[in-house]
């Protein structure tokens, strides 16, 4: 059975966010730090996990992924801050 992952990062300061899907989290995480994810990470210097949610099912990831995007910028932040309060960075 293969994991996927749907992930949050944010900047520095903890005021952007970026959603992405993936199966292997850790690699994809060091691209995001290295400003290898994406145009968008890269822009804006987003490159720090701070949330995570596990499933079996690649569809059902993406599914998640896509209503994340959707929801507004405090409703990811309360969300975040149910695992992590102080919105650290997450080591894997």
């Amino acid at each position: 059975m293969k994991l996927s992952y749907v992930y949050i990062l944010t900047n520095e300061y903890r005021t952007t966010f970026y959603i992405g899907v993936t199966s292997n989290l850790k690699n994809r995480s060091i691209q995001h730090f290295l400003g290898e994810g994406s145009e968008f990470t890269k822009k804006y210097n987003i490159k720090y996990l701070v949330y995570f949610e596990e499933f079996t099912d690649i569809k059902q990831a993406i599914l998640r992924e896509k209503q994340l995007k959707n929801w507004r910028h405090d409703w990811k932040i309360n969300l975040i801050k149910q695992q992590n309060p102080l919105l650290k960075t997450l080591d894997l």
